[in-house]
């Protein structure tokens, strides 16, 4: 009996004792140990592996309390599946010191089941506990694992309240952390876990006044992430969480906030704070907002203290802070200093900046390059700068690939007189091609009065316009994108680059013009941007392109907003140089203009810059011609009527410049006089060629052919307030002199002329040459209209006749017909009135 007593004694000294039959198990608790333990069914369901105490079954939680023996065995070989192990340990450490030693795993000899320990550790509110780990943590954000399933959970008591400070995993840069008053920590451990220590040592501190303190210490390059209490729930109220960060002196340390939440303020305010090192002054306390930028390039130790406040109780809000410390070394390989001086330049600001890391790259696990103007301490992922100003700029990194500028400029113009005729590069400053980082965007936005036009032109650049489908495409380092900015008139140019035959470009209203950069070619080829920029009298036109192509050149060309269209009633202008010797072929890259009109008509008119000109009108109804051979500098003009939504007026023709070669304008006057023949007997034709002579020239040659037409109805109702003489007394509806070749009245038979037709002649052009844009045909008002945006100009309709009136510039007679002013000069809109009493049908 006394040996059995001595052998039981034995078993109470060892705690528990695995019985040598298999999966058998003794756990005996002793008092003075405070644990409990708990075996508890698992995830699966636990009557597939019964739980045996004295040979009955359970399938519900044993508990095992200090002082009890517990001998059970599993009615399978797998119980770890179907049952797990909880062991709850008491630690109080208010009545006197806690042991400054590594805290065991007991009790020994537990079946290898899924294990969690707590701790429960009892201290005085004015007491600090702090917890140190032998294997450094990582924190972890919520739902997330530890790849080794070893996972600490660190809590702290406030009142009888716990606050969860966060999960941790091993292997990381968190040495040590200290709560202030109660403590509450857990180890999850799996089943087939060979841990038997607790990895961390318990001592009690002097009160550290604050929630939490989280010390991080970093031996090299590394980076951690760490959260607020109760992350992503709110923080306790009004309360003081710190984090200290250990950083060698050869490193630098980088904050950046991921994510937070701010409460609804009673008294106080949330805010951070930092204590910095130097080159900061030793005792420098740096205040935040949250919604600020956080310091960069820290260099050595440094803590960030994140206060909360007093918060509404109708309406808390939550304090919550996800942020992220990054530890690298300073790189700055060229250890190079650059200067950008602005003070040359005016309305300038630039932006330095690292663009977005794609996930996956190769650069995906290197920090954002860092900016530091002046003084190194002020470092940042980007940085503005501004013009009249000179700055000293260093790069923290380890390269400069993702390092990009954009920039932008105002010029503006504000007295048109004082302005007119300057002269305003548009050139990137050398102080910014200079520096070894690429040039993103420079824009410039230019502004002027209703009374100023705005010029674009280089002395060395010839662009063209990049289109793809047409295998012209911008292949270099830059290019441009042109712009205007008018609301309703809005006219997207696409992108220009060198390597065409655009010389000017000429817009009115505001425009923006963007220079765009394209790979390391730009450090060599930025030398050659060479755009000026000119304030100009105003121009009636909306765009007008000027170009002098190359010989043996084919130049493809658009109108613009190529992608949506050109705006309503809106017209571009080409003024192309041909050489001399040269022939310029022109040729429409569709049948047609492609448009569909809901009011008025679209119109593309062809003429060349020389006298006795003609003019190539086509309307959208009408088929455009295969190709033009112009021998003389000439205009295209193509102007939009309001389109329907389906059917926009996009077009694109070519200008081919090649040898003038014999024979080509016999050619081209037969094919002229043939359609000028078609159009008057009134077949289907592709477009209208309006012919000017010198008056003078043809009198001196050929007798002058009158023609009339005596059964003219000359009664016009309701128009007879026009004229102060009658009709049949005013001769401005006879065309008086034509030139014989272009009578062909007597060249038709009874079966082709109409049975009322008339007989329209042509007088000659005697006046003066000019070199202005072709206008497109007259545009008529609607009669008895009101003077609405529904009532705006519109031109000829499809059952309308069209008409080309040509007449000598020639002194007019005050006779009550035509209007002339003070010096002379007609007034124009007489004539125009004068010119829809005269239309001859086609």
């Amino acid at each position: 009996m006394a040996a059995g007593r001595w052998v039981a004694l034995l078993l109470l000294a060892a705690g528990a004792l695995a019985l040598p039959a298999a999966d058998a198990f003794v756990i005996n608790l002793r008092t003075v140990e405070n644990i409990t333990v708990k075996i508890k069914p698992g995830p699966a369901d636990p009557k597939f592996c019964q739980l045996f105490v004295g040979g009955k079954p359970h399938v519900t939680e044993q508990k095992i309390t200090p002082g009890q023996l517990l001998d059970f065995t599993f009615g399978c070989q797998t119980p770890e599946k179907y049952w797990v192990l909880v062991v709850e340990r008491d630690i109080d450490c208010s009545i006197g010191p806690c042991p400054l030693e590594e805290v065991l795993l007991q009790p020994s000899g537990l079946p290898r089941l899924n294990r969690t320990f707590a701790w429960e550790v009892k201290a005085d509110r004015l007491v600090g506990l702090e917890l140190k780990f032998s294997t450094w943590l990582r924190q972890l954000l919520p739902g997330h694992t530890c790849s080794d399933q070893v996972l600490y959970n660190i809590g702290s008591r406030l009142n009888a309240n716990r606050v969860n400070i966060g999960n941790f995993c091993r292997n990381g840069p968190v040495s040590r952390v200290k709560v202030q008053g109660g403590l509450s920590l857990t180890l999850h451990l799996p089943w087939d876990s060979k841990l038997n220590s607790s990895g961390f040592i318990l001592d009690s501190r002097s009160s550290i006044r604050r929630l939490f303190i989280i010390e991080a210490t970093f031996l090299t390059e590394s980076s951690a992430t760490l959260m607020s209490a109760n992350y992503p729930l709110a923080s306790p109220e009004d309360e003081l969480m710190t984090w200290i960060f250990v950083v060698p002196s050869n490193l630098r340390a980088h904050v950046r906030f991921l994510n937070y939440t701010k409460p609804n303020c009673e008294r106080k305010y949330e805010r951070v704070e930092y204590g910095l090192p130097p080159p900061y002054s030793p005792h420098e306390v740096k205040v935040l907002q949250l919604n600020e930028v956080q310091p960069v390039n820290i260099a050595g130790n440094f803590n960030l203290s994140l206060h909360g406040c007093d918060q509404d109780n109708r309406n808390p809000g939550s304090l919550s802070l996800l942020f992220q410390v990054d530890v690298r070394y300073p790189i700055n390989i060229a250890n190079v200093t650059h200067i950008i001086d602005l003070r040359g330049s005016k309305n300038m600001n630039i932006t330095i900046y690292s663009k977005p890391i794609k996930p996956g790259s190769e650069v995906g696990n290197q920090p954002e390059c860092l900016v530091c103007v002046g003084h190194s301490r002020n470092c940042k992922p980007n940085a503005t700068l501004f013009s009249e100003e000179r700055y000293s700029v260093t790069f923290l990194c380890r390269n400069l690939e993702n390092v990009r500028i954009a920039a932008e400029q105002s010029i503006v113009c504000w007295n048109s007189r004082l302005c007119q005729d300057r002269l305003f590069p548009l050139m990137v400053p050398r102080s910014l091609t200079e520096l070894p980082i690429l040039m993103d965007t420079f824009t410039w936005k230019l502004h002027a009065p209703d009374d100023v036009s705005i010029e674009i032109k280089s002395p060395t650049l010839k662009l063209k316009q990049h289109i793809p489908n047409q295998n012209q495409m911008c292949t270099g380092s830059y290019s441009y994108s042109i712009n205007s900015t008018t609301p309703g008139k809005a006219l997207s140019l696409g992108l220009l680059c060198p390597g065409g035959a655009i010389e000017k470009i000429k817009m009115r209203d505001n425009v923006t013009i963007t220079l765009r950069t394209y790979g390391k070619r730009w450090f060599s080829e930025s030398q050659t941007q060479n755009l000026q920029l000119f304030f100009r009298p105003e121009a009636q036109e909306d765009c007008i392109f000027t170009l002098t192509p190359d010989p043996n050149a084919k130049i493809y060309l658009q109108t613009p907003n190529w992608l949506e269209g050109l705006p309503p009633f809106i017209s571009s202008y080409w003024n192309i140089s041909v050489q001399p010797k040269q022939v310029a072929r022109l040729s429409f890259l569709s049948e047609r203009m492609g448009v569909t009109c809901e009011k008025s008509r679209a119109f593309t008119n062809v003429k060349e810059q020389r006298p006795n000109a003609e003019e190539t009108v086509c309307r959208d109804d009408e088929k455009l011609p295969r190709a033009l051979d112009l021998r003389h500098h000439f205009w295209v003009n193509i102007t939009n009527c309001k389109p329907s939504a389906k059917r926009i007026l996009s077009m694109q023709f070519v200008v081919t410049l090649n040898t003038n070669k014999s024979g080509v304008g016999v050619v081209v006057g037969a094919v002229v006089g043939t359609i000028v023949v078609l159009a008057a007997v009134g077949l289907v034709v592709c477009c209208v060629i309006k012919k000017k002579k010198n008056k003078k020239k043809k009198e001196s040659q050929v007798p002058m052919v009158g023609v009339y037409n005596t059964n003219i109805n000359t009664q016009i109702p309701g128009r007879q307030g026009i004229f102060k003489k009658e009709r049949k007394k005013n001769e401005s509806h006879v065309y008086a002199v034509i030139d014989e070749a272009m009578v062909y009245g007597h060249l038709l038979d009874n079966s082709v002329r109409p049975e009322n037709a008339e007989v329209g002649v042509y007088r000659p052009f005697s006046g003066p040459m000019i070199t202005t844009p072709p206008s497109p045909p007259p545009i008529r008002k609607a009669s008895k209209a009101p003077e609405t945006e529904e009532s705006l100009p519109m031109l000829m309709t499809d059952n309308e006749n069209y008409t080309f009136t040509c007449r000598p510039a020639e002194e007019p007679q005050s006779n009550g017909d035509v209007n002339v002013s003070g010096n002379g000069t007609v007034d124009s809109k007489s004539l125009l009135e004068q010119n829809k009493e005269e239309t001859v049908a086609e």
